[in-house]
């Protein structure tokens, strides 16, 4: 939850999976869904959390006993998907960006630089969690500039080179994407 800090989202941990954690689903209706959403964003929704132990033995059984249902799954599964890629294709959705994308890669692209300037790229898409400099900030090579996530990984933006940060072209859970330049730092 990176919206703000929740009896289950402590300040500076947006994440609540860790490794080995299990996700059970149970089913709700439409306008229960869109209720829970609400309420888990404002820490009304109270997470059911357990601690368990978890055992490869009983997993590996688990997936044994249901072996054929789980591959009818994925079978039906993998024919939906397909089906759906095609349709993409045919209706000419398959390589579709949205307005708000190419306006953010066009951007960098109009960036007329000093001389003696390096423009920061992000190195994928994502949504900018921390700008870890301000402007005007003197910064050496390899320091930590921002944080972007993305795919729920946090991926650091070091500086490639030192120098003072002239610019800083995004904001804190501002979307970026791939390539856009983010900060641009004048080498001292």
């Amino acid at each position: 939850n990176r919206y703000r800090q929740t009896a289950d989202f402590k300040e500076g941990n947006p994440w609540l999976l860790r490794f080995f954690d299990q996700i059970r689903f149970y089913p709700v209706s439409e306008r229960e869904l869109i209720e829970l959403r609400k309420d888990f964003i404002t820490g009304r929704f109270k997470l059911r959390v357990e601690e368990t132990t978890f055992s490869l033995n009983q997993y590996n059984g688990f997936l044994r006993q249901n072996e054929d249902s789980i591959s009818a799954f994925k079978g039906r599964q993998q024919a939906a998907f397909e089906e759906e890629r095609d349709r993409w294709e045919s209706d000419g959705q398959s390589e579709y960006l949205s307005e708000e994308i190419i306006d953010a890669a066009d951007a960098g692209d109009k960036l007329d630089l000093p001389r003696g300037a390096y423009a920061i790229s992000a190195h994928v898409t994502g949504t900018v969690w921390k700008v870890l400099v301000k402007k005007g900030q003197d910064v050496t090579r390899g320091a930590p500039l921002m944080i972007i996530e993305s795919m729920k990984m946090e991926i650091t933006l070091n500086a490639p080179v030192s120098g003072k940060v002239s610019q800083i072209r995004c904001r804190e859970n501002e979307y970026v994407s791939s390539g856009q330049m983010v900060i641009v730092i004048e080498m001292t």
